[in-house]
């Protein structure tokens, strides 16, 4: 853990499986280890110290625990619980597991309170063992569910609890957890339709294991594109196994897929203001961060036709790619619907049209480094900036400085909601509203604002950074007017990345009831797409003959005078001289995508 902090990733949960009590040196006369209450002391010398330096790296902590086999007499714990139960300590009698006890299950959460006392956040809930208890009809997962819930939200505390599935109904109490997965291309490819689907009946809070738990196969490919869909899941919970060669650590891999883990994991800390805000969403309305892309076009047959692809809160579609790479283009592809309107990638800011009322289906291909994500036209996605004003990289404070990435094309609305952190009924709760005018009712003078915030600003800090990102649009000679409260012409630092199709706008130390307008002189415009200089890029990275890059080169650039032209030249060339059908897929999405 010291090691990611060191390295700048950043990691905000110690899962720590049951490996952290006693496990293999229990004596056969009181049964197996799966259950236990003792720290190992092998591996776990102090336990207390160990859990401060945790959390002074910013961390929380939660064990895991396998309550069925009960409390038995070789737990520290056993004497004292053995007298609350008015058992004889010393005739070693097992306390039997039993839910449907009160008396037991005050004697139950005693000894983890003790285990809170020293330092454990929340508990992981991982029964295995069956739906029986005394009480008919009750299941002990879901009413350890329920108590522990209930439990981890006395003396005022936010409650969570983290299990395994307990059935329908079950949804309302923890994050949940999908079970272990194996290490395979398959599983990843299960997993976004499971979670989406699974909002079907109200369950939204998943915990995959990201990366893959046991057995199966190391590709590197694999895990990166692994972690890529953990940004972009409900809990990004990275699980490893008993076995040196399985570490998920980003460093344990080569220099491409380390620097994709790393990145994939400061984009998700980036993400957590948008994320608490769709959290909030969640809480108020019930709508889950993951949603089928079927949701909002129930009419559509083509939105049923793409499983792997979601929603991502209001603002965001997700395609991830979740295939190996095709060989002749050096990258992935993923089928994707995209409905009515304007789109752009969230990271180029380069444009897909999907002008039919029905939507549009694309084929999308991605280098390893990259993930297909959409924003829609008129989208606000507020992020948290990685640098040192917001504190060290593990922080989760409401920051000091927000990135903001906008999208051009259409009126837009993001209401930023932030709290203390206290408790969801009773917190300091404060929502500030983004809003972006296009300027249609303002002679096409686009404008972006911050409103006042409105609510208990206390939760705020005293003042703030703020970098507006405007993504997607042509470089303009002519500097916006900014005005913070009544003070126009406001200082700000500007700066156009034609890498990004990106203006960047940063304003400094503004008070945290502040409102700020930046006015632009015209509107947003689109950055002009080159789809011969994209296409040639795909060709440029293709593993194919120089002499089928050329000719296919030719016909893109000489032939045609529109992007449908230029593809038909495309296929033309590909008689003589052999250009794989993916090559040509993949320089398709470029050509049309604008269409």
């Amino acid at each position: 853990m010291s090691r990611f902090d060191k390295e700048g990733i950043p990691f905000n949960t110690a899962v720590i499986d049951m490996d952290w009590h006693r496990v293999d040196d229990i004596d056969p006369k009181y049964g197996s280890g799966w259950t236990g209450y003792t720290w190992n002391r092998k591996l776990f010398p102090e336990p207390r110290k160990f859990m401060d330096e945790l959390h002074k790296l910013g961390m929380k902590v939660t064990l895991n625990i396998h309550p069925r086999d009960g409390i038995r007499a070789f737990e520290e714990c056993y004497p004292q619980a053995a007298s609350e139960m008015g058992i004889d300590p010393k005739s070693e009698e097992p306390i039997v597991f039993d839910p449907s006890s009160p008396k037991f299950m005050q004697t139950y959460f005693n000894l983890h309170h003790h285990l809170e006392d020293e330092g454990v956040n929340f508990w992981w809930i991982d029964w295995q063992q069956g739906g029986v208890t005394r009480q008919k009809g009750l299941d002990p997962l879901w009413i350890l569910n329920h108590l522990h819930y209930l439990d981890s939200g006395r003396d005022g505390r936010w409650p969570i609890t983290f299990s395994r599935y307990a059935g329908p109904g079950s949804h309302r109490y923890p994050i949940g957890f999908s079970g272990d997965t194996i290490v395979s291309w398959k599983s990843l490819q299960f997993q976004p339709y499971f979670t989406a689907t699974a909002s079907n009946i109200g369950y939204g809070w998943w915990s995959h294991d990201i990366g893959g738990h046991m057995f199966g196969y190391r590709d590197e490919e694999l895990e990166a594109r692994w972690y890529q869909l953990g940004t972009f899941s409900p809990i990004n919970r990275l699980h490893s196994t008993d076995s040196p060669f399985n570490g998920k650590e980003p460093w344990n891999f080569h220099t491409e897929t380390r620097l994709v883990m790393t990145e994939a994991l400061r984009l998700r800390q980036q993400l957590i203001p948008y994320l608490y805000s769709m959290n909030w969403r969640t809480h108020l309305d019930g709508r889950p961060l993951v949603e089928p892309m079927y949701w909002q076009a129930p009419e559509i047959e083509d939105a049923y036709h793409v499983p792997d692809e979601f929603r991502f809160g209001s603002q965001l579609v997700v395609a991830p790619i979740v295939t190996p790479q095709v060989h002749e283009v050096q990258k992935g592809s993923a089928r994707a619907w995209l409905p009515q309107g304007q789109w752009f990638d969230f990271f180029t800011g380069k444009r897909y049209d999907a002008p039919a009322s029905t939507g549009r289906n694309f084929e999308l291909w991605r280098d390893l480094a990259d993930i297909p994500v959409f924003a829609k036209a008129g989208a606000i996605v507020p992020m948290q900036s990685l640098d040192e004003a917001n504190g060290p990289v593990n922080c989760v404070e409401n920051p000091k400085h927000l990135e903001v990435v906008v999208f051009p094309g259409a009126d837009g609305r993001f209401d930023l909601i932030e709290d203390d952190g206290t408790h969801p009924f009773d917190s300091a709760r404060v929502t500030t509203s983004l809003l972006l005018d296009t300027g249609k009712n303002n002679g096409d003078n686009a404008r972006f604002a911050i409103n006042q915030p409105e609510g208990d600003i206390s939760c705020l800090p005293m003042t703030r950074d703020w970098t507006l990102v405007f993504r997607g649009i042509a470089k303009n000679d002519v500097a916006p007017t900014i005005t913070v409260d009544d003070k126009q012409d406001v200082q700000a630092e500007c700066k156009y990345s034609d890498e990004s199709q990106s203006l960047f706008i940063t304003l400094h130390d503004i008070a945290r009831d502040s409102a700020v307008s930046i006015d632009f002189n015209g509107p947003l415009r689109h950055c002009q797409e080159d789809p011969i200089e994209d296409s040639i890029k795909v060709l440029y990275d293709a593993q194919i003959s120089y002499q089928a890059k050329e000719k296919a080169y030719d016909a893109i650039r000489r032939y045609g005078k529109d992007s449908l032209s230029r593809l038909y030249a495309l296929h033309d060339s590909a008689v003589d001289s052999p250009l794989p059908d993916t090559v040509i897929r993949a320089v398709a999405e470029q050509l049309l995508r604008t269409m």
